[in-house]
């Protein structure tokens, strides 16, 4: 990737990938018709779509973007014929392990080769406690397979790590358990699963206390079909953000952002930093807060990034680590440990892309310390392992953007998986041809 000058104009980036599982499950999962328009259509939630045809749904295809869902019903999913292929979908497999868990069927989950080096471990102990039977490779990995139990056991679980996945798991699990089953997070995660499973008419109560977040689902749930639209992804505008706060001359719209409370660390660590970042048109689409952002090129100073924004940007820190590289100052970044069970351990991966690329990082078990340029190019020059992890890759092409020398990635197909016209939304970025 070599420096390619300012990006100007305006894009839509797809749609949001945590809502565009949800919805197709929690459609999967009503009575009747839903439609979705704006679905993510990468490898990720591709595969969440095939998994959910295999146990039973009805999902077709019917415009870009564009899905219509014929439902089974809580507790309609059927016994699938093969064994489900993940592909490189953590959010998939979690997901769906929470939805089988509590279906009397069996179902075999296997994934890529990235996938199943990722412990399954903190999804296996809240679902084994309701009652399925859990086999899985060593150490908690795929391939595994799981046997549901019906009626499973309702449970009052406390999420050890913060998890929106793990939660999400427990509460589908939950949709199909006679009783209350509760989470208990100690640490708020995104909330896209309780925002959108009132939507189809589960039960959903949530309560604030001393110890953190209690979500309570009431079981045997019958949900309504909906019709939705699927918000743009943040973690997918975030390369823009960095982009154009990192690029002299830049000056972009990013349109139909969602800016859940719970995904916009992000937008408050790279503001703190002083980037130039302002919210256009604010609205609420389908339930979940929208606006367009514009963003222009802007001198950023290095800064200690609260903690207690890791949750709501725990995607993001790769490309937050890329924006530190430009800053004045060491910034540090820390309190986010689950950057080392992602794709690929996030933190190794990106302290070795950054010095490979001639940018000083000092490693900690949860994040990195970056000293920054100032504003000038890295050094660059380097070629650079993207560990089979989308958001390396396309976090080191936002830093090769500004660089003395070309930052070449060994491999980029796995940006498919979440964000398949990256490379396209740039070419229109830096060459003028953005709408």
């Amino acid at each position: 990737m070599a420096p390619r000058g300012p990006l100007t104009g305006t894009i839509q980036v797809p749609g949001d990938k945590s809502i565009s599982h949800r919805s197709l499950m929690f459609a999967a999962l009503a009575v009747g018709t839903s439609h979705i328009t704006g679905l993510l259509e990468g490898e990720d939630v591709l595969a969440t779509a095939a998994a959910l045809r295999a146990m039973g749904a009805d999902i077709e295809r019917i415009g870009e973007g564009m899905w219509r869902v014929d439902g089974v019903g809580v507790g309609g999913l059927l016994q699938p014929k093969t064994a489900l292929e993940m592909g490189n979908s953590g959010t998939s497999t979690r997901l769906l392990m929470g939805l089988v868990a509590s279906h009397p069927i069996t179902a075999t989950f296997t994934g890529d080769a990235s996938l199943s080096g990722r412990p399954m471990g903190r999804v296996i102990d809240p679902l084994a406690q309701m009652g399925a039977d859990i086999t899985a490779s060593p150490g908690g990995r795929l391939p595994l397979m799981v046997r549901g139990l019906c009626p499973a056991v309702p449970i009052s679980y406390t999420l050890p790590v913060a998890s929106a996945q793990v939660k999400s798991a427990v509460l589908l699990a939950g949709l199909n358990t006679p009783g209350i089953t509760r989470v208990i997070e100690p640490v708020a995660t995104r909330d896209h699963s309780e925002r959108m499973l009132r939507g189809f008419g589960a039960t959903i109560g949530i309560e604030h206390t001393n110890h953190g977040r209690i979500i309570s689902i009431t079981g045997e749930a019958e949900l309504t079909p909906q019709t939705i639209t699927v918000p743009g992804d943040p973690s997918s505008a975030a390369f823009w953000l960095v982009a154009a706060s990192i690029v002299p001359g830049s000056d972009i719209v990013v349109r139909n952002v969602g800016l859940n409370v719970t995904r916009t660390g992000l937008i408050a660590a790279l503001r703190l930093m002083g980037a130039d970042i302002t919210e256009l048109d604010a609205r609420e689409v389908g339930g979940e807060p929208v606006a367009d952002l514009r963003v222009r090129h802007a001198a950023l100073t290095a800064i200690d990034v609260p903690p207690d924004l890791a949750p709501s940007m725990i995607d993001e820190y790769p490309v937050l680590f890329v924006a530190a590289a430009f800053t004045t100052g060491r910034t540090v970044a820390r309190g986010a440990h689950e950057l080392r069970v992602k794709e690929s351990d996030r933190i190794a991966a990106m302290r070795d892309a950054l010095e490979a690329c001639g940018v000083p990082c000092e490693e900690f078990e949860d994040g990195l310390a970056i000293t920054g340029t100032g504003g000038d190019a890295i050094p660059g020059g380097a070629r650079i392992a993207s560990k089979l992890d989308h958001r390396i890759a396309m976090s080191l092409t936002v830093a090769g953007l500004h660089a003395a020398k070309p930052v070449t990635i060994d491999d980029i197909g796995p940006v498919a998986t979440s964000y398949p016209v990256f490379y396209q939304s740039l070419d229109a970025l830096t060459q003028g041809t953005a709408a």
